[in-house]
């Protein structure tokens, strides 16, 4: 008797779980790669990884003398028509004190735009000691048609710094925003006019 078929069967089954394995697989990796992009960011949020700020819910409990130069860097990507600037280029901080400082934006195009800020500081190094605990790049901002708006950025560079033997001759951060465009809702087509249906 041929043991053919019995051989065709197990084939079959063995090629069936190589290729459901490897569908598996190949939906972790989709997975995998859609989860590490807000994984990368809480990553770097909570260590200052890459010079990203860190993100605190309250001042510290000292202020010391001494202090550092922070600059204001504001970009737009090409193509976003908005004039992103901020109302002072650079302050002097005094670590552990709570600052404000304002960016303004305008929306120059005579249409609604929506956009996000993107942000680091420099030197990357600096990122765990640089505390934001209000920052405007956390949530999309939507502008009409010409419309200026006024935001604002609350930080504190963490008195630990002082503490840090490396960072004793730094003496200018560079906190440096980017707005890109968020992407638009389809928008409704205007229905083409209807044709003249009657004979000259």
């Amino acid at each position: 008797m041929s043991t053919e078929p019995h051989i065709n069967r197990s084939k079959l089954r063995r090629d069936i779980i190589i290729a459901g394995t490897c569908g598996a697989f190949a939906a972790l990796m989709v997975g995998a790669a859609y989860a590490a992009v807000p994984l990368y960011d809480w990553f770097c949020r909570t260590t200052g990884f890459a010079g990203t700020p860190l993100v605190a819910t309250a001042a510290p409990d000292r202020i010391l003398g001494r202090t550092v130069t922070v600059r204001f860097d504001s970009n737009v990507t090409p193509g976003l028509p908005w004039k992103f600037v901020p109302e002072q280029n650079t302050i002097e901080v005094r670590l552990g004190d709570v600052v404000t400082v304002n960016y303004k934006v305008i929306n120059q195009a005579a249409r609604t735009i929506t956009a996000q800020a993107s942000y680091n500081v420099a030197p990357p190094q600096i990122g765990g000691y640089f505390n934001k605990i209000n920052c405007f790049c956390f949530t999309e901002q939507t502008l009409k048609a010409h419309e200026t708006r006024e935001m604002a950025v609350v930080f504190y560079v963490d008195p630990k710094l002082a503490d840090d033997r490396d960072q004793n001759s730094l003496n200018t951060i560079t906190l440096s925003y980017t707005f890109f465009p968020m992407r638009e809702s389809d928008r409704p087509v205007a229905a083409a006019p209807e044709k003249n249906s009657n004979k000259l």
